[in-house]
């Protein structure tokens, strides 16, 4: 039997940006009031950099590792399962045998903002997402493109850049200096959204929603703030973190399973309502 150090790893890239550190945020205070003692690793976007990561788990004896960026190579992912630990991948694509993968419906979400556009009468959307190919922003922006063109709408889509306000700035400034700029955009996440919308406000001088819907993805602190009120969907910080928390705690009674949380809408004003 292995003996238990009561140490979780939570292996993540990119804190900086508002999601990413709230959710960490959450995680660590809930983890150590659960009595674990919490070690954070920060790896890059790459496989490489998580199997790098994963391997310190392993010298750390951990009892458990959350991956919040990057997926892992399966077999260091089966070194860590062999070693007693139990590993829970976020937002993953490739379901590897033996992790528990907890995932954000993205594609409900994106789907939802492009019902939102097109009852609304926005006819000629958009979709800015950065560079940075992760699974969830790659779900949200093929369910948006799936349902737009199921309407018999076009969508622009502009990517680039990081996932950040300076690339949300970018895209905007692209797409509305185009000859039939965009009348509706749905920026991957709200850092993308703002820039968007200062593009669009400050650069052109469009208003939004008269002139311009926009929706993002996140619900981060910004997005509240009155210069953007930015319509948003949600993410599920408090459930993903409360069912992180039983699984790594053996508080569950079944055997830990995969599960989807919704994001749910957050109706601002930045997008009008449908007539």
């Amino acid at each position: 039997m292995r003996q238990q150090t009561g140490i979780v790893c939570l292996i993540v890239a990119d804190i900086q940006t508002p999601y990413l550190s709230r959710l960490l945020e959450n995680l660590s205070r809930s983890l150590q009031e659960a009595g674990k003692v919490v070690m954070v690793l920060n790896a890059g976007r790459t496989s490489g950099n998580v199997e790098g990561a994963l391997r310190q788990t392993l010298n750390y004896r951990a009892d458990a590792t959350v991956v919040l960026s990057g997926t892992p190579y399966r077999s260091i992912a089966q070194s860590c399962l062999d070693s007693g630990q139990r590993l829970v991948l976020l937002n993953r694509n490739d379901h590897l045998p033996g992790t528990v993968n907890l995932a954000v419906d993205n594609a409900r979400a994106a789907r939802t903002a492009a019902t939102l556009f097109l009852r609304a009468g926005y006819k000629r959307l958009a979709l800015v997402t950065s560079g940075i190919g992760t699974p969830s922003l790659l779900a949200r922006r093929e369910c948006f493109i799936a349902v737009a063109m199921e309407a018999g709408a076009d969508v622009t889509v502009w990517e680039g850049g990081a996932t950040a306000y300076e690339s949300g700035l970018q895209g905007g400034t692209a797409l509305f200096s185009s000859d039939e700029p965009p009348d509706a955009v749905f920026a991957v996440t709200d850092l993308l959204a703002c820039g968007v919308m200062d593009a669009v406000r400050h650069r052109f001088r469009r208003r939004v929603p008269d002139e311009v819907g926009v929706i993002g993805f996140d619900d981060i602190e910004q997005a509240g703030w009155a210069s953007y009120d930015l319509t948003t969907f949600a993410q599920p910080v408090v459930d993903i973190t409360d069912w992180t928390v039983r699984i790594v705690a053996g508080r569950l009674v079944e055997e830990p399973a995969d599960r989807v949380f919704e994001a749910p809408l957050v109706w601002r004003s930045s997008v009008a309502r449908a007539v």
